[in-house]
């Protein structure tokens, strides 16, 4: 009886340790490091915001193929982290200043280019 109330309790164990290996990992909502919330509205916003920027100035012949491609490759590794930021399902503080870093960086980039001597020739 008592080896049987044993092998009971070290399957509950296995149990339960194997359903909070698989729930992941497990942040404390007092640790203001951490953000319950992984949206990042502002991030996709302002990204937005960049890429309108980067077409208009295609458009209106401000920048060349090669300064699109460019500002185009920035707007993508912005994305690729902003993917790895969400991948755990938190958005901690450094991840979101990290993210506001390179976006304020490639608003500057397109700032520079958009304004620069460069012209794209007429087709």
């Amino acid at each position: 009886m008592r080896s049987q109330i044993k092998t009971l309790v070290a399957t509950l164990a296995l149990a339960t340790a194997a359903l909070a290996a698989q729930a992941g990992p497990q942040h404390d909502a007092a640790d203001p490091a951490y953000v319950s919330n992984p949206a990042t509205p502002r991030v996709d916003a302002r990204q937005a915001n960049q890429q309108a920027r980067i077409g208009q100035g295609m458009a209106q012949g401000q920048l060349t193929s090669r300064e699109r491609q460019h500002l185009q490759q920035q707007q993508r590794a912005i994305a690729q982290a902003e993917a790895r930021a969400k991948a755990d399902g938190v958005v901690t503080r450094d991840e979101r200043r990290r993210l506001d870093a390179m976006q304020d960086q490639a608003d500057r980039g397109i700032q520079r280019q958009k304004h620069d001597a460069q012209t794209r020739r007429a087709p």
